[in-house]
């Protein structure tokens, strides 16, 4: 039976995954357990033959990590038994994962010229180490995309939207094209979140997250996530047992605490983030509001078609330069200003501030990193008392 998001979110987990120790459990136990025993040899030999073992070694799996795992497919609207997730200890996490464990000296990746910054790490610097070459394409040109394939191509990365410039990225075109080409498409769905966006249901192959942002949910975790078809989850998971990124029990629980909220959250992420953005590009103090769900955005057809809602994060141009985008920043005195997005409170960063300790002034501009520009993450406080905050920090501005 398909339940609504609301349902899936508050339930999910337990329906799909009874855990027959603790059935008459409300809320699952965190089970603190580094290793498990065996009845006998022929038990554990099948306990440490068997990829993703919830009751074997926690670097392999756990009880929480399978419960988070079931409810993660299910919200990316998987409902056949034909994917499964590993859970990692961040974001970073589960992107290095999918590149590191299947990628090898001599292949070729196509990428977006603007990624988050860890993301784009890899592409620049860690990658070309390991004899991966790699092409950077603007996300929004499909001409460009098709251009970048050449015979050794064996992944493209996508990210949409994408951080801090909320620039989209049509899933369903550039999906189609590496399928064609034989390469696996890969979409990192942090900012959409799978209440707003189902990246499998438009083509591409593979899904992360970093769970620390709207999954999570309330600023007290660092996770990460990758769903895709069962045989390429148990050979990443392969690789996943070398690198050790295993996420810890706790923030096991917490993550698949802060799911069950998941979608109520969203819909006031939505919603508060959409009347600000349609309140803030009428400011005169205000260049531009870049948010998927504005009309003024370039790319807001392909957000109505792949998206069922724009989320809570929006890049704001400040007229002024960067002197007033730093002093509308340090104004606001509800959103804090701090890394990270997604969770219950609003958080704001003048993103060339931070984007500066990673990049030059031509790679920002380059990635359409403005010198004025603020990411705001829109928390799930009162819409009216977010408002007259920006409002009095755009007076200082």
């Amino acid at each position: 039976m398909n339940h609504s998001p609301e349902t899936q979110c508050a339930q999910g987990a337990r329906r799909l995954h009874a855990d027959p120790q603790a059935d008459s459990a409300i809320v699952p136990p965190i089970v603190y357990s580094a290793t498990f025993g065996a009845a006998d040899a022929q038990d554990f030999a099948q306990m440490a033959s068997q990829p993703r073992h919830s009751r074997y070694y926690t670097r392999y799996g756990n009880p929480l990590h399978e419960q988070v795992a079931a409810q993660l497919v299910a919200l990316e609207g998987v409902a056949d038994g034909s994917h499964d997730a590993l859970v990692t200890a961040s974001g970073m996490g589960a992107i290095s994962l999918v590149l590191l464990g299947l990628l090898k000296a001599g292949d070729h990746v196509i990428a977006q010229g603007n990624h988050y910054m860890g993301s784009a790490k890899h592409f620049s610097e860690l990658l070309p180490r390991f004899g991966v070459r790699c092409s950077l394409v603007d996300q929004t040109d499909l001409r460009a995309w098709e251009r970048a394939f050449e015979p050794e191509t064996r992944l493209v990365m996508t990210e949409t939207p994408v951080n801090p410039t909320c620039a989209l990225t049509d899933l369903g075109a550039v999906a189609a094209r590496a399928r064609a080409h034989g390469a696996l498409s890969v979409c990192d769905n942090t900012f959409a979140c799978p209440i707003n966006q189902q990246p499998l249901a438009h083509g591409i192959d593979i899904v992360v997250h970093s769970a620390t942002k709207y999954l999570g949910g309330h600023h007290d975790l660092t996770a990460g996530a990758v769903i895709a078809p069962k045989d390429l989850i148990d050979e990443l998971w392969k690789t996943q047992i070398c690198l050790g990124a295993t996420l810890s029990p706790m923030d096991a629980w917490l993550l698949l605490r802060g799911m069950r909220t998941l979608a109520l959250r969203v819909r006031q992420h939505n919603a508060s983030a959409l009347t600000l953005a349609s309140w803030l590009e009428q400011q005169p103090q205000v260049e531009r509001v870049f948010y998927p769900g504005l009309v003024s955005h370039p790319q807001h057809t392909l957000a109505k078609a792949q998206m069922k809602g724009f989320g809570g994060v929006m890049n704001i141009a400040i007229k002024g330069g960067y002197a007033a985008a730093s002093r509308f920043v340090h104004a606001l005195q509800l959103p804090r200003q701090a890394v990270s997005l997604g969770g219950v409170e609003s958080l704001v960063v003048h993103a060339a501030a931070m984007w500066r300790g990673t990049m030059n002034d031509a790679q920002m501009q380059v990635c359409g990193i403005a010198p004025n520009g603020v990411r705001l993450s829109v928390g799930i406080e009162g819409v009216q008392d977010l408002q007259a905050d920006l409002a009095q920090a755009l007076a200082a501005a």
